[in-house]
């Protein structure tokens, strides 16, 4: 079924915010930082993956998500719902039935034999490709998956995602001069709010964390472990 009425942005960002910390996907640990991919420290960690095994929150995020790109993108503004190896693929099934949209998927590199793909499923050049992931920080990762989408002559100008770090300036110019628009449910800054509120956490994680919010870099610096 296709959703019409949702509550409004904020509304919106609230209540994602709040079913992520109800499930414990939100992890605040300033004492003994997370190491990120980067190799960089980070009091905060998320995982949305764990979404997927819990049906009430995971059915209405997937609401959230489809009116979201409505609303922001247009009703008729795709043909085909593309997910990112391999988050962002059982997101992409569940926003492709929403808006009753084939579904694909892309790899991250070719699969090294068969057809030596990195898209699966049906992809026709012109078709308008929404891009769906878990999350996104810095949105980096995006591109190689955009242009894996645009090599098949498909277009794809917008990415969805849950959660968006919300902190990293660049992350939206970084996409914006890709000529990829970014639609989003929450970000950390909405977190921290909700945690606040909620009393999820102690105070001094919480202003340890949201001193990483305002300046990830210093912070990140400043906890940096010498190998």
């Amino acid at each position: 079924m296709i959703p019409t009425s949702f509550p409004d942005k904020s509304e919106i960002a609230r209540l994602s915010a709040r079913m992520l910390l109800e499930i414990g996907a939100v992890n605040f640990r300033p004492e003994d930082p997370f190491i990120l991919a980067s190799g960089l420290p980070s009091p905060t960690y998320i995982d949305c993956r764990k979404l997927i095994s819990f049906p009430r929150i995971r059915s209405t995020l997937m609401d959230f998500m489809a009116v979201t790109v409505m609303r922001e993108a247009g009703f008729e503004a795709f043909d085909n719902i593309a997910g990112g190896e391999t988050a962002g693929i059982p997101f992409a099934a569940l926003v492709a039935e929403r808006l009753a949209l084939p579904m694909t998927y892309v790899r991250k590199k070719p699969k090294g034999y068969g057809r030596n793909a990195r898209i699966e499923g049906a992809m026709s050049e012109g078709e308008r490709v929404l891009l769906v992931e878990d999350l996104t920080t810095d949105g980096g990762s995006k591109l190689s998956f955009v242009d894996a989408i645009r090599d098949t002559g498909a277009t794809c100008g917008h990415t969805a995602v849950i959660f968006y770090y919300g902190i990293f300036p660049e992350t939206e110019k970084t996409l914006g001069d890709h000529g990829v628009a970014l639609h989003y449910l929450c970000t950390w800054w909405d977190v921290l709010a909700e945690a606040k509120a909620s009393g999820a956490f102690e105070a001094g994680t919480l202003a340890q964390v949201e001193e990483f919010l305002n300046d990830p870099r210093a912070w990140q610096d400043k906890h940096k472990v010498e190998k």
